[in-house]
């Protein structure tokens, strides 16, 4: 009997090499981002002068490159203290997996001494081991924390880390933390933001132009020459910058319109296949948002999601949107949250938190007008309803 694979493998003609158009591919070359990564370097370079870097905090919307120039510099300095046998430790982590302080202390640890198993250890006994580990070192310690935001205890975890270094003399703990939210420092208490002592740096959203420039890099390797069209190109950079500035977002509008292409036996990638690729990639950049949010923003979402698709709210000029007063948002986001037994956030940060989804395009807002009483805030989500109560509900676990 054949195997049920015989037969598929074929030789694309459209592809080099599609794994280049995927996410998680890191360019050896990073475009634009020159002036972040030299920033970068000199604050981290003071390790390799044994001194204790400052803490660093990257900040952008999603796509404008900060976890390829955060994995870029890490792997670099990392290579770089190996060639000399420099005392350096790097580690990496991303904290939608490592979302609290036990797990991110319990894989930096593990990753110190691995002919030992920690499983099952108190938090404290692994803090004092990585203690140990620096003084009996004399060890430069960095730790990348992606989406740092995603850490439950984030105090606790920052404040440990920092701490640590009035315990050490020739050794030190250095954060390099990333994060798509701006204000996420907000949210700390005031004995841990006294103790960073950071530098920050912003990642603006490409215009097309430079999105047009990166496309084109990754078009020279992934593709077979003359493939893809230069206006196929030009419009996946146009409508990615008209968007959000999101290289991601151009990148995969070119993957699936590739996909597209071998899927119908067509020799060209044109603007037609960007075209049609559009809707695809917008559902699929909208879900990985929604996943990738704090879980108190998730939270607010998916109470919008819930009381939409439940038909609450008002119907606005006879349509079927359904448009829902910020007071009986809090009140079903409180209901969630307990359920879910986590604690909720004051109406100032709920309010926060809806700015901040409007900001993403995941919601739409405004002020009552005639007609209401008082003045409270209009909510109406900006994607399909039931799609993001869907997601949510298996991320959050709340059915």
């Amino acid at each position: 009997m054949a195997n049920l694979f015989e037969g598929s493998i074929k030789e694309s003609r459209i592809f080099l090499n599609r794994d280049i158009m995927l996410p998680h591919y890191t360019p050896e070359r990073l475009p634009f981002r020159e002036k972040q990564i030299n920033e970068m370097v000199s604050v981290l370079s003071a390790a390799i002068n044994n001194s204790k870097p400052d803490n660093m905090f990257l900040y952008g919307k999603p796509g404008t490159g900060k976890t390829s120039c955060t994995k870029h510099v890490l792997n670099q300095l990392d290579e770089f203290a190996k060639s000399k046998s420099m005392p350096i430790r790097i580690f990496y982590m991303n904290c939608r997996h490592y979302n609290s302080k036990y797990k991110v202390l319990s894989k930096i640890v593990q990753e110190l001494y691995p002919d030992r198993d920690f499983i099952g250890y108190s938090g404290t006994f692994i803090y004092e081991n990585l203690l140990k580990y620096c003084k009996e070192n004399s060890c430069r310690l960095i730790v990348g924390l992606d989406e740092i935001d995603k850490v439950k205890d984030l105090d606790e975890l920052i404040y440990a880390l920092t701490r640590a270094n009035d315990e050490l003399q020739n050794s030190s703990v250095s954060i390099v933390g990333v994060s798509n939210q701006l204000t996420f420092k907000d949210r700390l208490d005031p004995r841990t933001k006294s103790s960073l002592c950071e530098k920050e740096l912003v990642f603006p959203p490409y215009n097309a132009a430079e999105l047009r420039a990166i496309l084109k890099d990754r078009v020279e390797i992934a593709f077979r020459p003359g493939v893809v069209e230069e206006s196929a190109i030009n419009l996946a950079a146009a409508i990615a910058a008209q968007e959000s500035g999101d290289a991601r977002t151009a990148v995969m509008l070119l993957l699936r319109a590739g996909d597209l292409a071998e899927e119908n036996n067509l020799e060209k990638v044109t603007d037609a296949e960007v075209k049609k690729a559009k809707e695809i990639v917008e559902e699929e950049i909208v879900m990985d948002m929604i996943c990738s949010l704090p879980e108190q923003q998730q939270l607010v979402l998916y109470s919008i999601a819930k009381l939409t698709t439940d038909k609450k709210g008002i119907k606005k000029l006879g349509k079927d949107d359904c448009i829902l007063f910020s007071g009986e948002v809090y009140e079903e986001y409180k209901k969630i949250a307990e359920k879910v037994k986590t604690s909720s956030v004051s109406i100032r940060w709920f309010q926060e938190y809806i700015n901040e989804l409007e900001m993403y395009g995941l919601l739409l807002t405004t002020n009552s007008g005639k007609g209401f009483r008082g003045q409270t805030r209009l909510i109406k989500l900006g994607f399909d309803g039931e799609k993001i109560r869907n997601v949510l509900e298996k991320h959050l676990v709340v059915c």
